[in-house]
């Protein structure tokens, strides 16, 4: 009877020791399970977080290239406009063209009356005018230019701001 219970007891301690084999096994099954969802979920996340980082790269590479189409025809402009100005002093150097403002014909104490020469046979139906000197005409061609081209700057950065803020 002796050896009855201690085969009893090596019976039980194999069963005990096979039912341990059998839950490790179904908890390494389970664990490979949960580890393969939370892989599945990361590489999920990872296409959407790259698919967002191509749609924010393909934003920011459209508003580079408006931004740099926007430059190119400000900078146009601005030669334009500086190219024009060019034009004029050279005309107003030259005497082409002779820059002059109108006088106040009621104001008769702060200038005298500047005489129209006419034609024989036309009629001066114009304000009075006098000729500035060329070098003060210089002088309001610089400004203008300088105006001329802070506007065109104020126009570059504002639309620069508001596709920015877009």
């Amino acid at each position: 009877m002796h050896w009855l219970g201690v085969y009893r007891l090596i019976g039980a301690c194999l069963l005990v020791a096979l039912t341990w084999q059998v839950q490790a096994w179904r908890y390494t099954a389970q664990l490979e399970r949960v580890s393969a969802a939370q892989a599945q979920a990361l590489a999920q996340q990872a296409r959407a977080a790259l698919q967002r980082q191509q749609a924010e790269q393909e934003k920011r590479l459209a508003l580079e290239q408006q931004l740099n189409a926007s430059d190119q025809r400000y900078a146009r402009e601005l030669n334009d406009a500086q190219r024009n100005q060019a034009a004029l002093r050279d005309r107003l150097a030259t005497a082409d063209v002779r820059l002059s403002v109108l006088l106040d014909a009621t104001d008769t104490a702060s200038c005298a009356p500047v005489p129209a020469t006419t034609t024989s046979g036309s009629v001066v139906h114009a304000a009075p005018r006098a000729r500035l000197d060329p070098a003060h005409a210089q002088r309001i061609i610089r400004i203008t230019d300088d105006g001329d081209s802070a506007l065109i700057a104020l126009r570059a950065c504002q639309a620069y701001v508001h596709a920015v803020a877009r």
